[in-house]
């Protein structure tokens, strides 16, 4: 049987007194894509804070490949084979989109900037930004400012920037947020392209993206997973409708 890649058992994590993830199980199979959808407040980020290592849970285990990582530093995790993109864009918006992506590399390869030696002339760097910017269809932007592209375009670039590591598991935070119908369509079909072999975990509001796009689905309600299953049995479960989708269901 095929171990998950990714397996969150038993986390719980607390701000004071007050509980926001109450004993969320949850598994990612290798070259899963997986949804995690709620409400609002539902913990989501939460979560993805946590498996990422920018919180710390307050119990139980967070496995990569069968190795805790709960508690390690974001730089760490990301090293063990796992990248994340958030909800706000986080790029270099005064940079160009060659320059954002160089640095991805660079710092996915531990290439350190000296000012006696030209990152340019650097032959494996550059074949390696020419690559993802043709993978990711960036290569008519590599000369333009990243801030001044539209907003799916700056999108696109984060997750190559991510992408950079070349990660076993991807973590997407929301990453249709804010995009037109044309957009949407244009990035849930990248996502599904350039994921094509590695796990993914996506947060995403949009029904008609995580129905179309998933493997499995999990919903979290006032952080508990109260079911995961195909897109067609989430779609069916009353307790779902009855906690978050509702009418979603049928549209």
């Amino acid at each position: 049987m095929t171990a998950p890649v990714l397996s969150l058992r038993g986390v719980r994590k607390s701000f004071g007194d007050t509980e926001i993830i109450r004993g969320v199980d949850l598994d990612l199979m290798p070259g899963e894509r997986h949804a995690l959808i709620g409400p609002n407040g539902a913990g989501k980020s939460t979560v993805f804070h946590l498996v990422s290592g920018n919180f710390t849970p307050t119990s139980g285990e967070i496995l990569l490949n069968g190795r805790r990582i709960d508690g390690h530093t974001p730089q760490a995790i990301n090293k063990s084979g796992l990248a994340r993109s958030f909800q706000i864009t986080n790029i270099f918006p005064k940079l160009s989109v060659f320059e954002n992506l160089r640095l991805a590399v660079m710092r996915a390869g531990g290439v350190q900037f000296t000012f006696w030696r030209r990152i340019a002339s650097d032959v494996p760097v550059r074949e390696r930004t020419e690559a993802l910017l043709a993978q990711f269809r960036l290569t008519h932007r590599a000369a333009t400012i990243a801030g001044e592209m539209p907003y799916s375009e700056q999108r696109s670039l984060e997750i190559a920037m991510a992408l950079a590591s070349d990660p076993q598991v991807i973590l997407l935070d929301e990453p249709m947020a804010g995009m037109s119908n044309e957009e949407t369509a244009y990035t849930a079909d990248l996502i599904r392209e350039v994921t094509q072999g590695r796990a993914l975990l996506i947060v995403e509001h949009d029904m008609r993206v995580v129905f179309a796009l998933s493997d499995r689905i999990s919903v979290l309600v006032y952080g508990q997973v109260i079911a995961t299953g195909t897109p067609d049995e989430i779609r069916q479960s009353a307790a779902v409708k009855e906690a978050y989708l509702g009418e979603e269901l049928t549209a």
